[in-house]
């Protein structure tokens, strides 16, 4: 039998704030964090590259105020969009039940095809209300989405939570069935598996590769050709997220749909199929022209 990698086993909790006065404390978890990190990582690119006038060719974008205002709507759509998604697909039964839980964010349970939704809804309002071309904000949102699913990824990982099926890798791992928040420490089965670390998988694949990705089609021309980079992004998204699936424990309420069929397979190949009409309809249409270079 081949030997395992240990779980790290971090503290979900990344610092706890006290509060004075009260019999309870505040804790700030990892989960969160990576979160705000992907967030203003992604403003951070998306400011940077609605600057660069070479990228763009004499194509109409949004503006660095565009790129601001924006981080408020797009958070507001991954929350809403991703708690929902997460609800209504993967564990209704159990939020019908206790319907309290579902504000219970800090327990984790956020889906990315809602949190896609959400974001949608969020672009095409602001893109409304606005008056900015919509399919502009889209590419430019392509472009740094992967990188708040590296650091979601992450967070995956860190909670012991999406891990893989059982696997006979040098890496595997045995993961945790959870962990004792009173006690502080991780509860492991006496009978556990060692297991693919599949959520450093999909933080590869859908966060570093997809990011490289885009990054080299926009240095390629690809925001000069309207709506190239978001179907670049669904396609690859899409792709991963199969791929990542192979080897990822399908959530337990759900299980296997048929055969070895997973939910996130079922709704990521849409986004493959969507993804890949939207990059034909892109490059079937003439590219704006570079922007010309400076004396």
């Amino acid at each position: 039998m081949l030997p395992v990698l240990p779980f790290p086993a971090f503290d979900p909790n990344a610092f706890v704030i006290p509060v004075p006065g009260l019999d309870w404390d505040l804790p700030i978890r990892w989960y969160a964090l990576a979160y705000i990190a992907g967030i203003l990582a992604g403003w951070a690119i998306a400011r940077r590259l609605v600057r660069a006038d070479a990228l763009w060719g004499g194509r109409p974008r949004p503006g660095v105020r565009d790129a601001d205002d924006l981080v408020t709507w797009v958070t507001l759509g991954i929350i809403l969009g991703g708690r929902l998604g997460y609800v209504l697909v993967y564990d209704l039964p159990t939020y019908v039940a206790d319907p309290v839980r579902i504000l219970r964010l800090m327990d984790g349970g956020m889906a990315f095809h809602g949190g896609l939704v959400g974001v949608l809804v969020a672009v095409l309002a602001y893109s409304r209300l606005n008056r900015v071309s919509p399919v502009a904000v889209f590419d430019v949102m392509a472009v740094v989405v992967p990188i708040g699913l590296f650091f979601g990824r992450l967070a995956n990982f860190v909670n012991g939570e999406l891990y893989g099926r059982p696997a006979d890798v040098p890496w595997a791992m045995v993961f945790p069935e959870g962990y004792d928040r009173a006690s502080g420490t991780w509860v492991f089965a006496a009978d556990a598996v060692a297991r693919h670390p599949s959520q450093l998988y999909q933080a590869a694949l859908e966060g570093l590769v997809l990011f490289a990705l885009l990054v080299i089609a926009v240095g390629l021309g690809a925001l000069r050709r309207p709506g190239l980079a978001l179907g670049l992004f669904g396609t690859g998204y899409g792709a991963a997220r199969i791929v990542g699936e192979v080897f990822r424990m399908p959530d337990p309420q759900l299980g296997f749909l048929f055969g070895p069929v997973t939910m996130g397979m079922v709704l990521s190949a849409p986004m493959v199929l969507i993804g890949g009409a939207v990059v034909a309809w892109a490059l079937a249409r003439p590219a704006y022209a570079a922007a010309p270079a400076r004396a």
